[in-house]
This record gives structure tokens, sequence and C-alpha cells, in this order.
């Protein structure tokens, strides 16, 4: 398994006016507000507590909440794992909370920019367009059955595959063998809005070996989902694939018999686990509950199910390494286009380090 850190991405890269040791994840502290504005502020937010409340019932217009679940798996795999939780959030919310199991990423994305979708269980990648795009703001992230906050994106094959014979499987070079190979290969990535299956090997894959996936494969394919993933790898259906370390543990449930088919040939440094996010504009009153719900739930069966022990409060700074990584990987791009000149580079280089500046 690779020991590269997340704070080390400047090690790998040369980039012209910037150092990218820079890539740390931001304290995101707030400035205080003078104790005048502090007393008006706190007055404000009462009135809106009582103003969304009737009987002590919060947000009573709220009648029901729309929960967003990302496509990982087929909804047929994800509603046993999730509905239980619903349920059990429906009771402490106060209203009905049903299920969205999107056919994409992006649905969800979409679903919450325009109203739909209230809560959402996303990745690091589809959080942070989320939060650019549709209003989202992230409180919790889940903690993983052994304790950590954090997984790992893989590159997997069938056993079976002839390729496996030339990859040294103990330092897990299969990223540098498959770049080598791919005008022979086939491959699949889940998403693109996938922070797993398509952010991180773009960048530790590809633009750092100065190539695009794009260009090099005799075939590439987005296969919609991580199940869908490691089963086209399991029936050789494609020669390489994207997965996670997360996903790779469901199938131990779901698909056992495919995944005694599937090695893994890359591991990704650590990629920071999964947010829940809520809409920002919902009132205070319903973000407390909800937050309060997943805070402090301990159905422990559940949960496993789920693959979490937990969920630890959060904020949305805590999701900066994943902007910082399309950042960096944006960098990349640009050193490696041939098609631009030097001061073009360096123009879009200025730019992006402008960018980065933003989480110092």
């Amino acid at each position: 398994m690779s020991n590269f850190s997340w704070r080390r991405l400047s090690s790998l890269m040369t980039v012209s006016a910037l150092t990218l040791s820079t890539l740390v994840a931001c304290s995101g502290v707030p400035t205080a507000d003078t104790a005048a504005d502090t007393a008006t502020d706190t007055t404000a937010e009462s009135a809106d507590a009582d103003a969304t409340t009737e009987g002590g019932v919060c947000a009573p217009e709220i009648t029901e909440i729309e929960f967003g679940i990302l496509s990982t798996e087929s909804a047929e795999n994800l509603k046993p794992q999730w509905e239980p939780l619903l349920a059990d959030m429906t009771e402490a919310v106060g209203r009905p909370v049903k299920g969205f199991y999107a056919t994409d990423y992006a649905a969800v994305i979409e679903g919450m920019g325009a109203g739909k979708v209230q809560v959402a269980w996303y990745g690091g990648k589809s959080y942070v367009e989320a939060a650019e795009r549709s209003d989202a703001e992230a409180f919790a992230q889940t903690v993983a059955l052994d304790g950590s906050k954090g997984y790992y994106a893989y590159l997997i094959t069938n056993k079976e595959n002839p390729i496996v014979a030339n990859i040294d499987l103990e330092k897990g070079n299969g990223d540098k063998y498959i770049v080598e190979n791919a005008g022979n290969l086939t491959f699949a990535f889940n998403d693109p809005n996938s922070t797993s299956g398509f952010l991180v090997p773009t960048y530790y894959v590809f633009s750092q070996q100065g190539v695009n996936a794009d260009k090099i494969f005799k075939e590439l394919v987005f296969a919609g989902s991580h199940e869908a993933t490691a089963l086209a790898v399991a029936e050789n259906q494609v020669d390489v694939a994207t997965n996670n370390s997360e996903n790779l543990a469901s199938l131990k449930e779901s698909a056992p018999d495919a995944l005694e088919k599937i090695q893994i040939i890359w591991t990704s440094p650590e990629i920071p686990s999964d947010p829940i996010a809520y809409r920002k504009d919902l009132p205070e009153c319903l973000k407390t509950s909800v937050k309060d719900f997943f805070v402090g739930y301990d159905n422990k069966e559940i949960m496993e199910g789920l693959q979490w022990s937990g969920l630890d409060p959060a904020k949305d700074e805590d999701w900066n390494t994943i902007r910082e990584l399309e950042i960096a990987n944006s960098m990349l791009e640009v050193q490696n286009d041939k098609n631009l000149s030097d001061a073009d580079k360096q123009k879009q280089l200025d730019e992006l380090n402008k960018a980065l500046e933003a989480f110092k």
C-alpha cells in the first residue's frame, strides 16, 4: 500500500512559480463578530426559530425530506442498507424521510441544487461540486469500521488476466504497467463525479505520468457505479477498472463470488471519508435536528451494514484536500499540454496558483 501523504503533493510536481507544499487543509476558523453584532445575530436567529416552529414542531412547512444516495451500487443493493437508517431518521426529525436513489452522481448534485433533495450522502468530489453549485453544506463525516476517516482508491483486474503476471503485486506498481501497455487494454472508470472512481486515479495514475486516459487505451468506458466496475472486471468485460476499499468490503456480502475473482493492482493514498450534507437554506432548527441525529446515531447493526462505526461532526473545509487535488491535477494537465505556449502555460499556472492560495 502506498505510504504517500496528501500533504506531500509538492514532491511529485514541478510547477513554475508554485511550491505545492502549500497543499494543506485550511483551518476554517471564522472571524469573530463584535459583541453587539453577535447579540443582534442571536436575536435574529431566535426569531427565525420561532417563525419556523408551531406547537414545538420544527419547520412544519417542510412536510418530508428527500435524502440523496449516490449510485455506488444498484438501488436493489443500497435500499436494504439505507432504508433502516432513513426509518430511524424519520422518527428523529418528525417527518417522512424518503431515499432518492440516483442513477448517477450528477443526479444527487442536481437534485439538491433544484431543491428536490434536502440532505445527501456524497463522496468528496461530488460534495465539492455540490457545495459550489447546489448550496450543499457538509455537517458530518463517516467513520470506518476500523475507526479511520479515510479510504483508498484501487485499480483492479481479474485474477486470471494475463497482465497479473507482469505486475509486482507487493509493490502495487500496476499503475505504471497499465500506462505503458494501455494501447492493448480496456479500462473502466465508474463516474466522472466520483472521487475514488475518477478524480484520484486521474491525478495519481495518469496526470503524474503525463498522459491523458481518454487517449491511451484501446477502449475506455464509464461503467456508472463501483459495483458495475467490479462486476465488469470479475466477468472479464474490461481488463482494468477503478474501485475502492469501501465497495470491495461491501462485495463480501453482495457479491462474494465476484470478489474472489478480483485482484488489486494499485492502491492510492488515503482519501478523506464521505460527507453527509444538507442544503444551506434549510431552517436552522431542522439543520440541528438532522445533524444531531447523525452525530448521535448509535445503531451498530445498521451502521455496520453501511461500513461505518459512526459519524463525526464536520465542516466544509474538511474536504479542501479534494479541492487542492483538483487544482493540482489541472496544473499537471497544463504542464503536459504540448499545444500551449510557455507564456500561456505560465498564465494558467498563475491563475491556478491564486486559486490554491485561497486554501492557506
